[in-house]
């Protein structure tokens, strides 16, 4: 009986612990990259990290969506080996003036596809965009939509005032320029932008990495509670005995 009691203590403290670990893991995979601030009127690089959420199917395919209203003038792209990139332009529904130059059309999204394999399960991939000038405005989101081998389609969509809102949805990035990032942001969800080479983090979204601490949290009073009532357990048997 003994055995069998300290067998259910290390097997709840074994899951407790799994669990605490997990959750942080899951809610991290999302499109990703640091740092998240760009100054109004730089010449940037935005990285984004993708993450491969799927356990059987490879991702690819990657669309960059850069905004209309406060568009990006120059944009150009670094496709990473094995994937080719594509740049479309479109007319700008109003006119934007940049150092002296009226431009009515603009690239307003950047796609890459996987010339063969894509990105496995288990693995990740950096996509790199030059952008400028950053326009002079409060944040950029930018989506993304992450194409995977089987068909399915994932929207990286989700504003930040969604996300505020419903913390489930999935989020895009988000350049921010004048506004402040959010108190609890940890710029996991949103794009990089630096003027310098590229880098790469694996951060948690802020309203999900604050849900996954708490529940890891209470993961882990579970499993100390499962050790103590197992401590205690074995110190009555044997008391008894």
């Amino acid at each position: 009986m003994r055995k069998s009691t300290a067998s259910r203590v290390l097997a709840g403290l074994a899951a407790g612990a799994a669990l605490a670990l997990a959750v942080p893991l899951a809610a991290s995979a999302h499109v990703t990259a640091t740092p998240d601030q760009a100054e109004a009127g730089s010449w940037t690089y935005v990285t984004f990290r993708v993450p491969n959420e799927s356990a059987t199917a490879s991702t690819v395919k990657l669309d960059i969506h850069l905004p209309a209203d406060t568009p990006f003038t120059s944009v150009s792209y670094q496709p990473p080996a094995g994937w080719t990139g594509t740049a479309t332009k479109t007319t700008l529904p109003k006119p934007v003036k940049v150092e002296g130059n009226t431009i009515s059309e603009a690239t307003t999204e950047v796609g890459f596809t996987a010339d063969a394999g894509g990105v496995a399960p288990g693995q990740f991939q950096t996509f790199t965009l030059s952008l400028g000038p950053v326009p002079d405005t409060g944040h950029i989101v930018i989506p993304v939509t992450q194409t995977y081998s089987d068909g399915k389609v994932v929207e990286w969509s989700a504003t930040p005032e969604q996300v505020a809102k419903d913390d489930t949805l999935e989020p895009a990035p988000v350049v921010w320029v004048n506004d402040a990032p959010p108190a609890d942001h940890h710029g996991g969800t949103t794009a990089t932008a630096t003027t310098a080479p590229e880098t790469s983090s694996a951060a948690s979204n802020g309203g999900q990495g604050g849900l996954a601490l708490g529940l890891s949290i209470a993961a882990l009073v579970v499993a100390a509670g499962g050790a103590l009532l197992g401590g205690f357990a074995l110190g009555r048997r044997r008391a008894g005995a």
